[in-house]
């Protein structure tokens, strides 16, 4: 039988620190923190030759079950759909009314921290319901 193994979600951006904080606060993720010597970020940063300072950041789940984000600067803006997105997961077990009301005010708490509204909320013949948005570099994600 194949073990199963860990994994990361690594996004390839513009500005890592400015999204993992964003993708923290969507998933109540935690920052580490600054390497061992460092008092700050800012401080392991200044210490980095200057093409390698703010090249990447990660956060993680703080219960240990979900994966480890890691993001990292790329010369290249984004320039095609996604091949995979998050689904963030903010409407489990709830149906009807209920399931809509949650989704849209995790939308409107999205939409306050920079994540843009794509298109109406839409839903399948099972109430599985979803909004389709962007995060704050352009990369799709979905609530359902």
């Amino acid at each position: 039988m194949m073990s199963i193994k860990k994994f990361q979600v690594t996004f390839d951006c513009a500005e890592p620190e400015r999204l993992a904080r964003f993708w923290c606060e969507v998933l109540g993720y935690v920052a580490p923190p600054p390497p061992e010597g460092f008092a700050t970020w800012d401080d392991f940063n200044s210490s980095q030759p200057p093409e390698q300072r703010d090249a990447w950041f990660a956060c993680s789940d703080p219960s240990g079950a979900g994966p480890r984000l890691f993001f990292q600067r790329v010369p290249e803006g984004k320039s095609a759909k996604n091949r995979v997105h998050l689904d963030v997961r903010v409407g489990t077990g709830l149906v009807g009314d209920e399931r809509l009301a949650a989704l849209e005010a995790e939308c409107a708490r999205l939409v306050a921290l920079g994540a843009v509204h794509v298109r109406t909320l839409y839903a399948d013949d099972e109430n599985e319901s979803c909004i389709p948005m962007l995060d704050i570099e352009g990369n799709e994600f979905c609530i359902d």
